[in-house]
């Protein structure tokens, strides 16, 4: 699309003015300038590209695309109906739209620019930042995972519109996400063994000891079947998974134990279920189970971080940590790699201690 519109500029440039980039150029003798209102150069190449397809549409009385009825608010609710995900999902996507729905909800998507979508990054940052339990507080020390939810969603959208030829650009596309706090919690196996015992019925038990074992989302335990475990050549197979890879986990002998000893029940197919019915969420016996045990702030994704930070500690590899937790890229994986420097220090003193 840039080569395209290059035959119509001339004396094109992008400039510094301050902290703020500028770009400058001439169409049939008159010249344009404008502010892309960011200091990123990536993103202000884009918003140059949007100004030029702007003016050559006006220039040459191009119309937009289904112009008047690509209204914002309008095409969100259609692209929410084209969704083939989860239920819960579908419900993220929902409750970070409330948002934004208000900022572009009568806006025409063709006339959305990369600035807009920064400003807006920019409000919630700081209506984040004004919240009661982030006052005093430096950047660094606050989470912005609703803000990066809610960017990401955008991105979905916009990426949606490119799909069905609303648009030709995604303005969110080059905006960088903000500083999110990692919550990746471990457990000592002292801690382990507390959690576990503070359960008060044998499902919980079995079910945390599961997740702990082997990494597993909980969706994708409360949907495993008897079917999908092996238990004589040990491995579970892992199917309909959030990244749409199915994958196989190795069965542990003290996992073993543990799948033996759940009852299987008469015309029930699912391996976790309640007298027979399939479970569908375990969250207040987790969270008394870590009152019992004293343990605060803990979700049930942190158990799917204590197996991962036990593997990557006692010497498995990013690349095979990141196979078994069915990531589908290393850089999913790479948030552990902070624990790889005690894993290889144990290396070094495992074989020059004993001088």
């Amino acid at each position: 699309m840039a080569q395209n519109l290059a035959q119509y500029f001339g004396g094109c440039m992008l400039y510094k003015r301050g902290n703020i980039w500028w770009t400058k150029f001439n169409l049939y003798g008159k010249q344009f300038r404008f502010s892309c209102k960011t200091n990123d150069k990536t993103l202000a190449k884009e918003i140059e590209l949007s100004f030029k397809s702007d003016i050559i549409r006006k220039r040459f009385e191009i119309p937009e695309k289904n112009k008047g009825t690509l209204i914002f608010g309008i095409v969100f609710k259609e692209y929410l109906k084209s969704l083939a995900n989860s239920k819960r999902t579908i419900d993220v996507k929902i409750n970070a739209s409330k948002h934004f729905i208000p900022v572009f909800k009568d806006k025409n998507i063709n006339n959305i620019k990369p600035f807009n979508i920064k400003e807006y990054q920019s409000k919630r940052k700081k209506e984040i930042m004004d919240l009661p339990k982030n006052k005093g507080k430096k950047e660094q020390e606050v989470s912005f995972r609703t803000a990066n939810i809610e960017l990401n969603t955008l991105s979905n959208f916009f990426n949606y519109c490119i799909e069905k030829d609303y648009l030709q650009v995604n303005p969110a596309s080059k905006i960088k996400k903000l500083n999110e706090l990692s919550r990746l919690k471990t457990l000592s196996d002292e801690d382990i063994n507390k959690l576990i015992a503070s359960t008060t019925n044998k499902l919980t038990r079995d079910i945390i000891t599961f997740l702990i074992y082997t990494g597993c989302r909980k969706g994708e335990a409360l949907n495993l079947k008897w079917d999908d475990v092996d238990l004589k050549n040990d491995v579970i197979a892992i199917k309909g998974t959030k990244t749409k890879y199915d994958r196989h986990i190795p069965i542990s002998k003290p996992l073993k134990a543990i799948l033996s000893g759940i009852e299987k029940k008469d015309g029930c197919e699912f391996l976790f279920n309640d007298n027979g019915r399939k479970l569908g969420n375990f969250r207040c016996s987790f969270m008394t189970a870590c009152r019992n045990a004293g343990f605060k702030d803990m979700h049930i994704h942190d158990l799917r971080h204590v197996f991962a930070s036990k593997m990557v500690m006692n010497g498995t590899s990013l690349y095979i940590t990141g196979e078994l937790l069915g990531h589908r890229t290393t850089q999913m994986t790479k948030k552990y790699s902070h624990l790889v420097p005690e894993t290889l220090k144990k290396a070094v003193d495992d074989v020059w201690g004993k001088k």
